[in-house]
């Protein structure tokens, strides 16, 4: 049994907002995601992306059922982001076909069709295989039921929170989900780390890892709120650009903060590693004192040769739409890959998602 003392509760930006309560997926035609595409297939090459839409089925269900169908290697099938078991979801994969044979695509949705319980939008052929990130993000349409509170007054107040997020952004929190149940997976992690809990699945392995880097980076953002240091950049931030996702050192607060309040750029959060390009100043601080809280050294991340990487730290809500429905109310907005869309209706409901079904679209490593 690993033993860890995890601080799981992260804090709420719209905290002093009070939330409308509710219930997440009644059904998987409550919670609804879109695949937003990086790229469209050109219509000619070795793979053939079929978009499909699913529900009861994780992404991985369904790339192995392809590749059983269509007799392929495990890994053969790609694509770019996984997408919960528990909503109707539709995203793109790709199988590989003879470039030297006509594809019938029609034949191939069919057969899909026959082998699983899906719908198929589209076929069409590319160039390349899809590869974890080929994607923009998601988006979402998600119905909150079972409201707290009767229906007037809960509009009133998702519209008061609706209106502070979009004005502040949101914490690019990862969602409770990665870190499984009481923090399963980040002890998991740690252990992986500290050389006292072996994993032989080489994806899990990486996934457990990883999940322990986003404990570590939650608390960064968490510690940034409770100092009052969301709405405002620091000296030495790694900041990035919404537009061009170029990234560079904070030098001179005063005049980068026109931009930040403008929504063009934003901090950057630390996904601990041996490469990371590390933050200074107070903002280094900051990381280093959340970095000294860790257990884990540098050697230690060499070891299992993590390089770390930096997330962008807060999200913005511009698309964010509430709309009433009869049984409760419609959150529509969409969000960039690696982003949990829980992170967004935490702040509405105020109640514990810890124990939301699914991976929550979830495309860190997808």
């Amino acid at each position: 049994m690993l033993e860890s003392n995890l601080e799981l509760t992260i804090p709420y930006l719209t905290g002093a907002l009070p939330g409308i309560g509710g219930q997440l997926r009644a059904t998987a035609e409550h919670f609804i995601v879109e695949e937003l595409p990086l790229y469209e297939p050109v219509g000619e090459g070795q793979h053939l992306y079929v978009n499909l839409t699913k529900s009861g089925l994780t992404t991985k269900d369904v790339q192995r059922a392809l590749e059983r169908r269509f007799g392929l290697p495990q890994g053969a099938v790609g694509f770019a982001g996984l997408k919960d078991k528990y909503a109707r979801t539709t995203q793109t994969f790709s199988i590989p076909v003879d470039p030297r044979a006509a594809v019938d695509g029609a034949s191939v949705a069919q057969q899909i069709a026959e082998q699983l319980p899906v719908t198929v939008n589209w076929t069409r052929l590319h160039k390349n295989k899809l590869k974890a990130g080929h994607l923009l993000g998601n988006r979402f349409r998600i119905l909150v039921t079972d409201l707290a509170l009767p229906m007037p007054e809960a509009i009133e107040r998702a519209q008061a929170i609706a209106q502070a997020l979009k004005q502040r952004g949101i914490p690019n929190f990862f969602g409770a989900q990665r870190f499984g149940h009481h923090g399963a997976n980040v002890a998991k992690g740690l252990g992986i780390l500290q050389g006292s809990y072996r994993e032989r699945n080489s994806w899990l392995r990486k996934f457990l890892v990883s999940s322990y880097q986003s404990y570590l980076c939650n608390r960064y953002l968490a510690r940034r709120i409770e100092m009052g240091a969301f709405d405002r950049l620091l000296a030495g931030d790694v900041a990035k650009k919404y537009a061009t996702g170029g990234m560079f050192d904070v030098v001179d607060v005063e005049a980068e903060q026109p931009r930040y309040t403008a929504h063009e750029i934003s901090f950057t959060a630390p996904l601990l590693g041996a490469k990371l390009w590390a933050a200074k100043d107070e903002a280094g601080a900051l990381e280093a004192a959340i970095a000294a809280e860790s257990p884990v050294t540098q050697e230690m991340w060499q070891k299992a040769r993590v390089d770390g990487t930096r997330r962008m730290g807060r999200l913005l809500a511009s698309d964010l739409q509430i709309s009433q429905h009869e049984l409760g109310i419609v959150f529509d907005f969409s969000l960039p890959k690696g982003a949990f869309a829980t992170t967004v209706l935490r702040e509405f409901m105020k109640v514990s998602l810890s124990d939301a079904q699914g991976i929550d679209s979830d495309t860190d490593d997808g």
